[in-house]
Order: structure tokens, then C-alpha cells, then sequence
């Protein structure tokens, strides 16, 4: 039941795992089935493999392939308990951390800058998807973004994009504002 408390006061960070070459995306998706079928949700969060669309030519006809920009390499984002560690070093085709100096210890995070660089290369923001749900007529409060601290109903919900649209008013004039979930609260 320790790992429990240290939930609550360990902070999400992003880890380095290597793995065997080609098996990247293996073991990001049994890292997720892992994750969800141990009860590890609220410690082992996202997991990605660094990759990119690229276009190639091969006998006259294009061709849209996906590199892998660090075989070997896959990052994962989780709180660093015990149990979490045990689950994602003993998951199948990962031969260990990156940062880690062996018999047990545990790795080094990368830096906020570093893990910044490579999300925003893939396209992803470094904010896990929002684990609430928003309904149309609902009430928000702006966290972040030019609109910062305003409260707003909500308008138009896109669950997929996990992006919504916001009526607040300004200078006495309803405004409205597209927003990513992550920027958004919900007011109780």
C-alpha cells in the first residue's frame, strides 16, 4: 500500500526504456495492455515511439514510410513506484532504462527541455489527454492560453481532438475560443 501514497506526492515524468531493435512498437502496445490489465493506469500513462512520416521514391511511385527516429528507444511517461518500475522493466522485449545503473536503481528522468523538443517533433503535446469528460452547456475555466482565468460555457465538444469551443465574454461581448481539453478545467 506504499506505492499508493507515493502516487499522490510522486510527479509524472518521462523515462527512456531501451529495447530490442524492431520491436519498438511491441512493446509499447503490450507496455499499454500491461499497464491497464495490472491495475498500473494511474502510474504508467502514455508510451511513445519516436517516429516520422517520411516520403519516399522507389521505382517511379511514391511512398509514404515511418522511420523510427530512435531504434532501440522508447519513451514512456509514468510515476516511478516500485510496482510501476517492476512492470514496465519486465515487460517482454525491453532490455532495461536508459539512466539506470543497474541492480535495481532507478533511472533518470529526462529533462523537461529535452522531453518538450521531442513531443512537439512528433506533433504531440507534452500534457497527457485530459481525463475528464465536457459536455455542451457546461461551465470552464480557462488555464492557459490568451483567455487565461476566464470562465466560459462550453459550445461545441470534440472528444477525438480532445479540442472544444468556449463562449466567454469580453468588453460585454460573448467571444468565442477554440482550446485544447488541457487548457480547460472544469468548474464543479
Amino acid at each position: 500500500m506504499e506505492d499508493l501514497n507515493m502516487a499522490e506526492t510522486a510527479e509524472k515524468l518521462w523515462y527512456v526504456l531501451h529495447t530490442y531493435s524492431g520491436y519498438e512498437n511491441k512493446v509499447r502496445d503490450n507496455l499499454e495492455s500491461r499497464a491497464q490489465s495490472m491495475g498500473m493506469s494511474d502510474y504508467i500513462f502514455r508510451v511513445v515511439v519516436p517516429e516520422e512520416e517520411t516520403q519516399q521514391v522507389k521505382d517511379g511511385k511514391a511512398k509514404t514510410v515511418i522511420e523510427n527516429d530512435f531504434p532501440g528507444y522508447v519513451l514512456v511517461e509514468m510515476i516511478m513506484t516500485d510496482q510501476a518500475w517492476y512492470i514496465v522493466r519486465n515487460t517482454p522485449n525491453v532490455t532495461g532504462f536508459v539512466g539506470s545503473h543497474g541492480g535495481g536503481s532507478k533511472p533518470t528522468p529526462l529533462l523537461p527541455d529535452e522531453v518538450d523538443l521531442i513531443l512537439h517533433r512528433l506533433g504531440e503535446d507534452k500534457k497527457a489527454k485530459a481525463d475528464f469528460e465536457l459536455e455542451v452547456g457546461e461551465s470552464v475555466r480557462i488555464t492557459d492560453g490568451a483567455f487565461s482565468d476566464m470562465v466560459g460555457k462550453v459550445t461545441e465538444v470534440d472528444n477525438e481532438k480532445q479540442k472544444l469551443k468556449v463562449n466567454v465574454t469580453m468588453f460585454g461581448r460573448e467571444t468565442s475560443a477554440e482550446l485544447e481539453f488541457n487548457q480547460v478545467e472544469k468548474i464543479q
